[in-house]
């Protein structure tokens, strides 16, 4: 089977998608990142990564830190409720090791689940 025949997961785009969740999302905060979640119009959970080049300078540094969160989103994604997230990395995150990340993710999930169960 080739990558073709697995589901793409929903992604936050556009800009102003962003600018929904940043101002009326639900937030939780780690040494490792900043995620944000608020109520979506779609059926399923949405993912939008930001990673600033201020927080991690090099180029194969922020691609490793949003494969980590695409992989961990993927692999939670069937318990997450109907959300647009958002996760923002912050500078530790870079010195992390991939298992402290899905760690941190794993902790960030669990509180979308909690906080935005009704949505």
């Amino acid at each position: 089977m080739g990558p073709a025949s697995f589901p793409r997961a929903a992604r936050l785009t556009l800009p102003t998608e962003f600018s929904r969740v940043f101002q009326n999302g639900a937030r939780s905060n780690d040494a490792c990142f900043t995620v944000l979640a608020a109520a979506s119009g779609a059926g399923e959970p949405r993912l939008g990564i930001t990673v600033a080049k201020k927080a991690v300078a090099g180029a194969a540094g922020r691609s490793r830190i949003k494969r980590a969160v695409r992989e961990s989103f993927r692999l939670n994604r069937e318990q997450l409720p109907p959300v647009d997230i958002v996760v923002q990395a912050r500078a530790a995150a870079a010195k992390r090791l991939n298992s402290e990340l899905r760690a941190s993710l794993d902790w960030h999930w669990q509180e979308v689940i909690k906080r935005c169960k009704d949505s």
